[in-house]
This record gives structure tokens, C-alpha cells and sequence, in this order.
């Protein structure tokens, strides 16, 4: 077999990524790398995507025989049509990394093998806080192995689709973070990446950007070299590329006013319902700022320079780290890793003044469900009738009456410091209409895939898509509401109570700080220590369901790991609605994940309308995570569809519950149990 330095010798010669939109799909799939529209080529189908590589060609260890390291192949973190992502073990170290796997066998094309060559060659060269390292390369007969850093907490895509839009504060810290890295690029390694966009830049553990993915980057070889080739994402590309006049580091530029206009308003600036109209827009700059929208005026002032259709007029990555909007207001040193499911907030600090606490919208009590005295759900087995009903990893339960619950927040609070004439930053928390939506979508999701004449597989390996796994899940749960309310244990540590007068209250990871949610919504941060002394019972509460569960639910681990300081206050998702059947327990946070913990199997089903996904966590299999548009697209297994089929059912119910009265007491038929 060839030596590896000779393989990759034998590829170079050009190394301009030509022709690259034949190795991705067009949208809606990827939404990578099209030709312009034309009228011609409007009547062409996409090129299709290449055959996924099959996880039985990829070996369970992987040995390096440059250097006699020994790698254990650990779970699938993505995949492509050319490439899986697996996360990775240094047989010695035991160090983690992430191993991108590339199937030799699909790169068929020169051109392909080109890409290859010089994606490697770039990245490995780098050496930056913000961009993922690169640690090495090697091959097999069968594939090319790419070992890099791991970053364990996914993409700016999945956050910004779970949160839709961000607060200021937050989109200064990511944004100083993604521009030193460009910065870099281009002033030290003269490197223009051509596909900055949200999916392409990682979170690692402790909440610092990563740029990755370089396979269209490219090297300006003297000054004033203009690239030809055509390449981007469509919501991303500048218009000189599409102009095909020739283009330089300004289109990385475009690229990161894009990506700030979607964090800061929640879609990009130039989407429509076409590519062709998205382009036509794009090469004349038309896009708005809502109106409604509360951002800074040196926001919308940056965005405008950064949009500019004239590239020579954008401001260079060293003149946006200048801006007014950079140098001035409150930027944090840190956020923490719960910034990636709800906003923080920024008031806490002495210098930021008091916190303003106030709903935005009138408050309106979600759907209750509540099995009736009479049922024979409601009555204990005499020895449990002073016990709470219980849930845990081996699912245990019995019945028990379900509480009313408040409705979600959703908060106004200052984010710059006050000397700043801006406005207060709305937190883009979904509020009981949004919560309903999401059901909707939900249930319209699953319709689909439940009632449509869809292919029967085997498994469902088709349809997994690991990198859509929730972040936060119900780990624990005990239902005392005979008492004194509903508490759970979210897989982050945190403590939750919904107390059966309405209000809530939560204890975050670090065990020492409290938040109380009133019946109104409104919000008030206290700690374990220094409370008001109207709160002194509830405390105690909270107090008693954090250890019961610890000490009868919980397995035993190594203890806590706190939270690292940080200049904002870490929120959390509360406990929307909740209701039991006969058969499960049915949970939905305020961030719009749902979960029903099956009582028979032990199984737990997590779904999230906002990334369209359905995860299955039970104590054999493990956790796997499928993407609803590619069950759709490929079909999958019986014992899915009747999991959805089910999930569907309890969909219906909170549906139908809100549209009777979503304040009252409602009873759920024994009819609809399954």
C-alpha cells in the first residue's frame, strides 16, 4: 500500500474546490454550494448525494501506524454523505477527541480528492482559541481518518434554532470570538473560508466558539488575487460570488453579517421561499430590520456595514472588534452552558443596577390535565397512600392527581449598563402561545410520518441524526401533589418544584442558586441562603424533593461539578404542563421539549418540535436521536411508528385540552389510555 505522503503527493496539483456544489445537496436538504438560478438549470433536479458510508466498513479500533497510537471508536456525532463523525478514545491517555471518517471508496472524482487534500492542508496548519484544532490525519486501506478537538456542546445552528433569536451581551461575546478567529485567517494565514455560517462553527464545553469545517477554504497566493470559484451556502453567500466577477477575504465578511442579523433577529436576512428569489435579493441587499425588534442602534448600524453589496466597502475583521457596537456596553467574560436552551440574564452585577422583573404579555395558564377523584388511577395502594408516586431511570410510577401549573416566562431585563441610551433587551423565551404552536407543529410533524404509506426499515439508521440530541432531559421525577407538587431532576442537575398552588421554583446545577417563578410569571433570583421569608416553607420543600430523589432515585456519582463563575444569571426551562396516564408520564418544558417516560419498557421518547427531532433513551440502547425529515425521506421502523403513534395521542391531548379551556381541570378519558 502506498505511503500516506504519497497518496496525498499523488492528489495535489489545483487545489480550488471546482465545481464543489456536485458533493453536497441543494436545499432544503443542506442548503450547500448551488449554482445560480437560471432558467435552464431551474429544470434540473440536484445532483444526488453519494451513498452514506455504512458504520460496519469503519472499525471499532482504530490504530494510527505513523505514530502507534490506538483510537476507540465511541458514538456517531454526525454524518455526511461523504464523511461520519464519531467521538473517539486515546487507548492510552484516554483523551477524547472527535474523528471525522472519510469513505476513500466515495471520493470518485479527482476534483473530490482535491478537496481532501487541501482541506487538510489548511486546517493543519491553524492554531487558534477559536478554531478547532487540528491535531492529525491518517489512513487505512478503506478511509482517511481526521482526529480534531471535541467539541461537546454542537453548533451554533442547533442553538439558534432551539432559541431562536439571542440577547446582545451574548452576541458580542460570540461575535469577538468567531472575529478574532477570521481575523486570523485572514491577516496571518491570508485564508479566506468561504462557508462561515452557523452550522460550521462549534461550541466546545465550556461556551467558546469554534470555527471548523474548512473543505472550501482557500489561500490568497499575492495581493489583490480575486477567487473565481463558486461556492457558499445560499443564506450566507456574498453577492460578488454570485456576481462571478471574482471575489477575496470581503465574502467572509458578508458571511458574519449574516450570521449576527440570525442571531439577533432569529432568521437570516435574506431567506425566502425560493433560491432564486434569495439570490436576487442577496445580490441587491435588500433585507429589513423589524421594527418591533428591540436591538442598539450600533447594531443596526454594524449590520449595515457588514451588508454592504460593494465588498470594498465592509469593514475589515479588525475594524469590526473597533466598532461601536464592540467597545462599547456590557460584553461578558463567560456565559454559562444554559445559554444554550434559554437567555441569561445580565442584571446580577452591581454596576448593571436592579433587576427589572416583569412579564410582557398577560400570563395564560397552560393545559392542566387531571385525573378526577373517582378514577381509579387517583386512589394509592394503602401502603402508599402518604408516599409520593416516584419516577426514575427504571420508570417506576404510580398514579396520583396532577396539579395545576403556572404559565412560562417570558422577561424584559436591561442588558448594557445604564450610562447606554439603548433599549432593554426582549429574552426570546416562548410564552404559552409559542409553547401551543410548538405542539401544533409537532403533531403536524408526526401526522405525517404516522399516517403516510412510509417504507418499513429494520432499524432506523437512516433517519438517526445525532447532532439534534437535547440538551436537557428529565432524569428523575416524583409526583407528591397530594401534598405539596410535582418535582423532577433535569440531566444538567438542576432541581425543579411545581408547587400545587401554581407557582415554581428551581435550583440550578451549582446547588446554591434559586429562582421563583410566581403565579403571575414573574421572576426573582434568590439563594439557598438568602431568601425572603415568605419563601422560607417552599425553600424547605425544595429542599426535601432535591434529597428524596437524590436519596431514592438518583445513582450515585462523583457529586456536582459547579459551574464556573460567570458575569450573568444562569436560566433554566421550568415544568410547562405535565399530566400521567395509566401507561406514562407525559412532561413538557418551557423551552418546548416534550418527553413521555413509558412506565412498561423504561423507555423515555424526548421531542422537540423547534429541531424537528425524537430521541430514544432507554437503559439497553442507550440514547439515539432521529431527524423527522429524514424519516420522511427513508422511512423507519414499526417499533417507531408505534412510539410516535403514541406520542401523537398525548399530543392531541394538551391540543385538546387548550382549546376547551386551557385554565381548567380537565379530565382525561380512560378511553384515550393505551
Amino acid at each position: 500500500m502506498a505511503t500516506q505522503q504519497d497518496q496525498f503527493a499523488q492528489m495535489k496539483k489545483t487545489v480550488e474546490a471546482r465545481n464543489y456544489q456536485q458533493q453536497r445537496q441543494l436545499p432544503p436538504s443542506s442548503g450547500a454550494h448551488p449554482l445560480p438560478p437560471s432558467s435552464a438549470r431551474s429544470q434540473q433536479p440536484p445532483p444526488a448525494a453519494p451513498a452514506e458510508q455504512p458504520t460496519v466498513d469503519i472499525p471499532s479500533i482504530i490504530p494510527d501506524s505513523k505514530t502507534g497510537l490506538t483510537y476507540l471508536r465511541g458514538k456517531l456525532l454526525g454524518k455526511g454523505g461523504f464523511a461520519r463523525c464519531f467521538e473517539v478514545t486515546e487507548t492510552k491517555t484516554k483523551s477524547v477527541f472527535a474523528c471525522k471518517i472519510v469513505n476513500k471508496g466515495l471520493l470518485l472524482k479527482q476534483h473530490q480528492k482535491e478537496k481532501m487534500v487541501q482541506e487538510i492542508k489548511i486546517h493543519r496548519d491553524l492554531r487558534h482559541k477559536y478554531i478547532v484544532n487540528f491535531l492529525s490525519h491518517f489512513e487505512d486501506d478503506a478511509n482517511v481518518f481526521i482526529t480534531l478537538e471535541l467539541c461537546t456542546k454542537k453548533s451554533l445552528m442547533e442553538l439558534q434554532k432551539r432559541r431562536r433569536c439571542i440577547t446582545e451581551p451574548e452576541s458580542k461575546y460570540f461575535l469577538r470570538q468567531i472575529v478574532q478567529a477570521v481575523e486570523y485567517l485572514h491577516d496571518e494565514k491570508h485564508i479566506i473560508h468561504r462557508d462561515l455560517k452557523l452550522g460550521n462553527i462549534f461550541i466546545s464545553e465550556d461556551i467558546c466558539l469554534k470555527i471548523g469545517d474548512f473543505g472550501l477554504a482557500t489561500t490568497i497566493l499575492f495581493d489583490g488575487e480575486r477567487k473565481k470559484t463558486l461556492c457558499g451556502t445560499p443564506n450566507y453567500i456574498a453577492p460578488e460570488i454570485l456576481g462571478k466577477k471574482g471575489h477575496s477575504y470581503q465574502v467572509d465578511i458578508w458571511s458574519i453579517g449574516c450570521i449576527l442579523y440570525t442571531l439577533l433577529m432569529g432568521r437570516p436576512p435574506f431567506e425566502t421561499s425560493t433560491l432564486r428569489d434569495t439570490y436576487r435579493r442577496i445580490k441587491r441587499g435588500e433585507y429589513t430590520i423589524p421594527r418591533d425588534v428591540h436591538i442598539s442602534t450600533n447594531a443596526k448600524n454594524l449590520l449595515i456595514k457588514l451588508l454592504q453589496v460593494n465588498p470594498m466597502i465592509r469593514p475589515t475583521a479588525g475594524e469590526i472588534l473597533r466598532s461601536e457596537f464592540m467597545m462599547q456596553g456590557f460584553i461578558p467574560s463567560t456565559l454559562p452552558a444554559s445559554v444554550l436552551v434559554m437567555a441569561p440574564r445580565f442584571d446580577r452585577p452591581p454596576n448593571f443596577g436592579q433587576s427589572i422583573i416583569r412579564t410582557t404579555a398577560a400570563p395564560v395558564a397552560p393545559p392542566t390535565v387531571v385525573i378526577a377523584p373517582g378514577n381509579p388511577l387517583f386512589k394509592k395502594p394503602l401502603g402508599l397512600a402518604n408516599q409520593p408516586a416516584t419516577g426514575s431511570s427504571d420508570g417506576t410510577a404510580s398514579g396520583g392527581f396532577i396539579p395545576p401549573t403556572a404559565a412560562s416566562v417570558r422577561s424584559l431585563a436591561p442588558s448594557t449598563a445604564p450610562h447606554q441610551q439603548e433599549p432593554p433587551a426582549l429574552y426570546c423565551d416562548m410564552d404559552t402561545k409559542d409553547l401551543m404552536q410548538n405542539m401544533i407543529s409537532l403533531r403536524d410533524q408526526i401526522r405525517k410520518i404516522v399516517s403516510g404509506k412510509l417504507p418499513r426499515t429494520k432499524d432506523d439508521d437512516n433517519a438517526e441524526d445525532p447532532s439534534l440530541c437535547p440538551l436537557l432531559w428529565i432524569c428523575k421525577w416524583v409526583d407528591y401533589t397530594d401534598k405539596y407538587g410535582f418535582g423532577y431532576h433535569l440531566s444538567d442537575d438542576t432541581v425543579g418544584v411545581s408547587y400545587n398552588d401554581q407557582t415554581k421554583m428551581i435550583l440550578l446545577p451549582d446547588a446554591k442558586s434559586v429562582h421563583y417563578i410566581d403565579k403571575e410569571g414573574n421572576e426573582s433570583y434568590h439563594t439557598m441562603k438568602h431568601f425572603p421569608d415568605e419563601l422560607l416553607k417552599k425553600i424547605k420543600l425544595l429542599k426535601f424533593f432535591e434529597q428524596y430523589m437524590h436519596d431514592n432515585l438518583i445513582k450515585a456519582t462523583d457529586g456536582r461539578i459547579p459551574p464556573p463563575p460567570s458575569d450573568c444569571i444562569a436560566r433554566v426551562p421550568n415544568m410547562w404542563t405535565w399530566f400521567r396516564s395509566s401507561r406514562s408520564v407525559v412532561m413538557v418544558l418551557s423551552s418546548g421539549t416534550m418527553q413521555i417516560n413509558n412506565f412498561r419498557d423504561h423507555t423515555k421518547l424526548i421531542l422537540c418540535p423547534l429541531l424537528g427531532a425524537v430521541t430514544t433513551l432507554g437503559s439497553n440502547k442507550g440514547m439515539r436521536t432521529y431527524s423527522l425529515s429524514r424519516m420522511l425521506e427513508g422511512g423507519l421502523s414499526a417499533e417507531l411508528v408505534e412510539r410516535l403513534a403514541y406520542a401523537l395521542d398525548k399530543i392531541e391531548v394538551i391540543i385538546g385540552h387548550s382549546k376547551e379551556n386551557v385554565s381548567a381541570n380537565v379530565v382525561e378519558s380512560p378511553a384515550k389510555k393505551v
